[in-house]
């Protein structure tokens, strides 16, 4: 096993997760909790930005944002079963990552204009923050599918290395 992603990566990731769960299931009447964790995501989004430029060798932008043309082309591979194995995150799950924190963002920032004064009671401010936190529902199932399909192509347990941070030594026709 060879080490991939840093605690830090895993901490965000699980935080962010427990964040978005208990955003998504007290957003209809547990404004406290629901405004407290919409905060975590927000600061979450935060760091994770920072340490996109500043974190470990996997966890910089510079080693998984891909060009679009490059996620398009990987995603054919995948439609023909003939994708390769990246040992940090292949182009779709780096693109993943980027519109997941984008629309994370957006989410959070939309949730907190609910929160002033000039778009309290808003209804199309209420209407934005519900589309984008839809969105981001949709994404998760989407980026859940995706590391259950690497999963069993790659025949490597993906939630394990986010746990524990490690992944399979990388073999000679990996792209690292």
């Amino acid at each position: 096993m060879t080490s991939v992603w840093d605690p830090w990566v895993r901490v965000f990731l699980w935080t962010l997760a427990l964040s978005f769960v208990l955003v998504w299931f007290s957003a209809q009447g547990w404004k406290g909790p629901h405004d407290a964790a919409g905060y975590v995501a927000g600061a979450l989004v935060l760091f994770r930005l920072v340490w996109g430029f500043v974190g470990g060798r996997f966890a910089r932008f510079s080693q998984f944002a891909r060009a679009p043309g490059l996620v398009l082309r990987y995603l054919k591979t995948i439609a023909s079963e003939t994708e390769v194995r990246f040992f940090g995150h292949n182009p779709a799950g780096g693109a993943m990552i980027v519109v997941l924190l984008l629309t994370m963002a957006a989410t959070v920032v939309t949730g907190w204009l609910l929160t002033t004064d000039a778009f309290w009671g808003v209804t199309s401010a209420l209407r934005a923050h519900s589309i984008v936190a839809h969105g981001v529902l949709v994404l998760v199932f989407l980026h859940l599918a995706g590391v259950v399909l690497a999963s069993v192509r790659h025949r490597e347990n993906l939630v394990r290395a986010m746990i524990f941070g490690d992944k399979p030594t990388p073999r000679a026709d990996d792209v690292s």
